[in-house]
């Protein structure tokens, strides 16, 4: 170790220059020393508002205008000005340059501390994680983004705003219902969207009325020619992208409306990889910004007054309550991603007889960030949780697992404990806690009879018992009639396909009437 002659910074002041010598700094060992493959960085000074302002539109710096961004801001910053919440200090942007947001308030210590955590290692984990690879397009989303905010702006001008509203709503209500979670129906690459929409709409007329041209009409060839099966199979069906069959099949949307369809439903997909990696993302992030922070210390580059303020700092980041603590609600990602990593550190390079029996691949391997950039790269949640989390960690922070089904026993019992099994089920069930084929709700269009009474029926499998909430499921329904333009039904069923539960909406008449 060599140390410098010479601090980044001194004090809590901080200047664009100063910023620059930061940067570089932290990019000199997040390259050469953790071997991060990162895109090239842009770094915005933004101010409290602007903060929030970014917080009511989920963090994008360029959207469409919507009611809802403006209800957000309003209730982000209510809470703010009574200081009842805080800012994050920073947000950033998986996009190529990857954008990351600075607030103007931070001190120097807390600039560099963010620059380490989101430049570099938010940066990494976009670039390198399969499923952003996968489902996202980093060098195309910036101008999509610009072409579906001029877009809305011109439906506006064109079709009047409660029209465009009224479409946005009900495509919003759907947008966790509007996404491909299989690699092989990969959304189209965002680089060449905004070309690929005016071809679209020049020739999407034209194709829509050949469509329904092939639709039987008479009653004898729709009974004859036409099987359920067959009939499903032309229709792609079953289809979990509800927004993808809408903007395909819906009889009555525009050749503007699908367009509104494809939009959210590009940005949903968008988002899609960050519901699967959060305990990863921050994790890794927490891991770099803590590895890159300690050797600028040990460098000489941070003084001890500004290394003691990042520790606090990173203390209250990784705070993780105890389960009989009263502010105890749930697992903190950053610390439960962050006690990992070092976990796994410590069983590459220093294991014990049990690492050896648990992790036989990496104990005693030796290359920390040789391991750890190749789990950042192939893992999410679920798989990484199953795979890289120790009975040494489960000690440490005392976790048990507790059963209840009434069905089963009466009352809660403890059903994991510290023993062989009981790691097993401990790892087993929190990793399901991560896993949104597990989580979010398996509904799917199964049916519609084009050329009879056109009800769209979608089918529910409940699992473990987890029927929808019925006041949200109704609304959620009501903006797919709306979309539709025909009725709606939804039925709930279990393992042994008995039904559980069936709705029935029909189109409010201002969507029939649009």
């Amino acid at each position: 170790m060599t140390a410098s002659t010479e601090y980044l910074f001194e004090g809590a002041d901080w200047d664009f220059p100063k910023l620059q010598r930061i940067h570089d700094a932290c990019e000199e060992i997040a390259r050469t020393e953790l071997g991060l493959d990162v895109y090239p960085n842009q770094i915005e000074i933004i101010t409290a508002e602007q903060m929030l302002d970014a917080y009511s539109s989920a963090g994008m710096p360029l959207f469409y205008k919507h009611w809802s961004f403006g209800k957000h801001f309003a209730h982000h910053e209510a809470f703010y000005r009574k200081g009842l919440r805080g800012l994050a200090y920073e947000i950033v942007i998986n996009s190529s340059p990857c954008i990351s947001y600075l607030m103007e308030e931070n001190t120097a210590t807390m600039q560099t501390l963010v620059i380490a955590h989101a430049a570099f290692g938010h940066n990494h984990f976009f670039k390198n994680n399969y499923l952003f690879r996968q489902w996202t397009d980093a060098e195309g989303i910036l101008d999509y983004l610009d072409f579906a905010k001029t877009y809305v702006a011109q439906c506006e001008e064109r079709y009047g705003r409660l029209a465009v509203e009224v479409t946005l709503d009900a495509a919003h209500a759907l947008m966790s219902h509007g996404i491909d979670r299989y690699p092989g129906k990969k959304s189209l690459d965002l680089r060449v969207e905004e070309k690929r929409a005016e071809e679209r709409r020049a020739h999407e007329q034209s194709m829509f009325n050949d469509l329904w041209r092939t639709v039987p009409t008479g009653p004898v060839k729709s009974a004859e020619l036409l099987s359920t099966e067959r009939r499903r199979k032309l229709l792609g069906l079953p289809q979990e992208n509800i927004l993808y069959f809408l903007e395909k099949v819906a009889p009555r949307l525009q050749p503007w409306q699908r367009e509104l369809l494809r939009i959210v439903r590009h940005i949903a997909q968008y988002f899609y990889p960050q519901s699967q990696t959060k305990v990863m993302n921050e994790g890794t992030a927490t891991y770099v910004h803590y590895r890159i922070m300690t050797r600028l210390h040990e460098q000489g580059r941070l003084s001890d007054g500004n290394f003691l303020e990042f520790l606090q700092s990173h203390t209250n980041v990784v705070f993780q309550p105890d389960f009989d603590d009263p502010r105890f609600s749930d697992f903190n990602p950053y610390a439960l991603g962050f006690a990992m990593m070092q976990d796994i550190e410590r069983i590459v390079s220093n294991p014990d007889d049990e690492d050896r029996e648990w992790f036989p691949d990496i104990a005693g391997k030796g290359h920390v960030m040789a391991v750890l950039r190749d789990i950042w790269a192939n893992y999410r949640d679920e798989s990484f949780i199953s795979q890289f989390l120790s009975p040494r960690l489960m000690r440490s922070w005392r976790m048990f697992h507790l059963h209840d089904d009434p069905q089963e026993t009466a009352g809660i019992k403890v059903d994991a404990i510290h023993d062989a099994r009981g790691y097993r089920r401990i790892r087993r069930e929190l990793a399901r806690q991560y896993d949104v084929g597990y989580l979010d709700p398996n509904i799917e269009v199964i049916d519609v009879d084009l050329a009879g009474d056109r009800r769209l029926m979608l089918r529910h499998v409940v699992v473990k018992g987890a029927q929808l909430n019925e006041t949200d499921a109704r609304r959620v329904l009501q903006h797919l009639a709306d979309l539709w333009t025909y009725d709606v039904s939804l039925v709930e069923v279990d393992a042994r396909d008995n039904v559980l539960k069936e709705y029935v909406v029909s189109p409010r008449a201002l969507a029939v009437a649009a």
